[in-house]
């Protein structure tokens, strides 16, 4: 049934505390009883809530998560200014072999995650997971910002206090507030290569994808990729410091920050 009629956001979050209410009572009357408080943090009742301990904690487990792909990026930035000459020819004929076999992609991709598999084989975890305090960024945690995540909803602090955090929060808010509006500039630039915002790019960005579609159907792709990726790894000595005309093009493409008050 919820699958033909899914249950609406107000829905779902109804028969969660419904959920939660049966549970509360049933576990006041265990012995020795439960407190309900107990029993709404233990299963999240108020996640939805702002806490800046657990906004901190969420960046940082995202952080975590992506320093996996920025240590390959960065890798890679060193792989093509030739820091380990031994590595970039080590590079260069892996790049070269799958361009010209390109059966073997997949085949070296799952192979690379098995060996990985294998290798993390001996820092297996030994024992089951517990609740982690520094993960949590419970271990330095501020008195306020402790007494915030307890507070009730509407607050019950006074005048000074909610006015202390709410300057706390429109200061977070406001480096928010930055990153997205670049990422909405960014997707807008990318959106006015075809616009006719700017006659003039939107030309040169037609042309360049009809003389791209004549050259790629007339070449075949692995010379393409080949050539391309030869180009990224050219040595240090061919490459510019100065910033890319692609690179320069796009930054100079219009967004509608221009017009925003």
């Amino acid at each position: 049934m919820h699958y033909v009629h899914p249950f609406t956001v107000l829905q779902l979050d109804n028969l969660r505390r419904q959920a939660m209410g049966i549970v509360a009572a049933r576990l006041s009357r265990a012995e020795p009883p439960l407190r309900r408080e107990v029993v709404e943090y233990m299963l999240d009742a108020d996640s939805h809530a702002w806490s800046i301990r657990r906004s901190k904690a969420n960046f940082f487990r995202v952080t975590a998560l992506l320093s996996g792909a920025a240590s390959t990026a960065r890798w890679l930035a060193d792989v093509c200014r030739w820091k380990n000459p031994a590595a970039t020819v080590l590079v260069h004929v892996l790049f070269v072999t799958l361009t010209c076999f390109p059966d073997l992609i997949l085949p070296t991709m799952f192979l690379y995650m098995s060996a990985v598999g294998l290798w993390n084989y001996r820092r297996r975890p030994r024992r089951p997971p517990h609740m982690d305090a520094s993960l949590s960024c419970a271990e330095a945690v501020h008195p306020d910002e402790l007494d915030e995540e307890l507070d009730t909803f509407p607050t019950s602090r006074p005048n000074a206090v909610v006015r202390l955090r709410y300057d706390r929060l429109r200061s977070v808010a406001g480096r928010i507030q930055t990153v997205v509006g670049d990422v909405a500039t960014q997707g807008e630039r990318v959106r006015s290569l075809l616009a006719w915002r700017d006659p003039r790019a939107t030309a040169l960005f037609t042309a360049f994808c009809l003389v791209a579609a004549v050259v790629l159907y007339v070449t075949p792709i692995r010379v393409v990729a080949l050539v391309v990726g030869l180009y990224v790894l050219r040595h240090p000595r061919f490459q510019s410091r100065m910033p890319s005309a692609a690179g320069n093009f796009f930054k100079r493409l219009p967004s509608r920050a221009d017009t925003m008050l």
